[in-house]
């Protein structure tokens, strides 16, 4: 069955689904009223029919995805709320930002009155393409099952169960992990180059942990392309610690690193633009010079 499926927004990931549910059969709409020629551009790529504002995208579809940054979600959920109300219509909405499981039960409480029913999801892996590993969406709350609709060759859907959070818990808690790290090693080669041992100490990385020194050296490079729109994501990710009891301090350690990168003259660089020959040491010598920059400006 062919479903109209609302994207908020197609940026590369919101793009990529929406992309890979048109490849399955789906129809995508999108509106990107007040969006750059970029993202205008991108959409029309991918096959997102466009529609001029948000009460006539929520008019027609069967089921709204949101997949923006989650300093946006909030704000974003009480405006699809705004139009359900406007317009009489309220398709169920995915809320599928990297939230912690209070932010997403807080966003479920904007669509009370609405009718609409809430999803809580949480998007693991890369944007989805043909011949990828599937994107993973894992989703939770009374109305999830809906979301089977979408399970295929390019996106798994993975139920967590009728409790909204618990697939934010799971992304959170990946997240801590996969980011957590990236940011920790940063950390560490930046502290080294600043002690003056980096030489020593990625000698020592390579010849006691060749596989770590090798995601080192694939991974740093990558980072500050996507450093930006991380900071809020790791402070989300210390909400969800300290929800659960645990110190929240090493993510929001994480967010401060990710801050230097994005500080650093690569910050600007997106996953298209980055430069894929620059070295690691390159990378971390750029946030030990932003260090030394705010030093001299105290």
């Amino acid at each position: 069955m062919t479903r109209i499926v609302a994207i908020l927004s197609p940026g590369e990931m919101g793009g990529g689904v929406g992309a890979a549910l048109a490849r399955h059969g789906h129809e995508p709409i999108a509106c990107v009223a007040g969006r750059g020629a970029e993202t205008v551009a991108r959409a029309e790529r991918l096959g997102f029919r466009l529609c001029p504002d948000l009460d006539s995208l929520v008019a027609e579809a069967d089921i709204v995805l949101s997949i923006l940054p989650p300093e946006a979600a909030r704000a974003v959920a009480g405006d699809v709320a705004a139009a359900m109300r406007r317009t009489g219509k309220a398709p169920p909405f995915a809320e599928c930002n990297a939230v912690a499981p209070e932010t997403a039960r807080a966003i479920a409480g904007c669509f009370r009155g609405t009718g609409a029913d809430f999803i809580d999801g949480g998007i693991v892996g890369l944007p989805p393409a043909e011949g990828r590993k599937p994107t993973r969406i894992y989703v939770s709350g009374e109305a999830a099952p809906v979301m089977d609709a979408f399970d295929g060759k390019d996106i798994a859907i993975h139920q967590c169960g009728p409790e909204v959070g618990r697939a934010s818990a799971v992304k959170m808690c990946y997240a801590s992990v996969s980011k957590g790290t990236n940011a920790l090693h940063t950390a560490a080669m930046t502290a080294a180059d600043s002690l003056g041992v980096g030489d020593i100490l990625r000698a020592e990385i390579a010849d006691s942990v060749p596989a770590v020194f090798e995601r080192l050296q694939a991974n740093i490079p990558r980072l500050p392309a996507d450093a930006g729109r991380w900071v809020r994501e790791m402070e989300e990710i210390a909400r969800t610690y300290a929800s659960a009891g645990l110190p929240p301090g090493f993510h929001l350690a994480a967010a401060e690193i990710f801050r230097l990168l994005d500080a650093t003259p690569y910050g600007n660089e997106t996953r298209e633009t980055m430069d894929r020959a620059r070295s690691m040491e390159r990378t971390v010598a750029a946030c030990v010079a932003e260090l030394r920059r705010r030093e001299a400006a105290e």
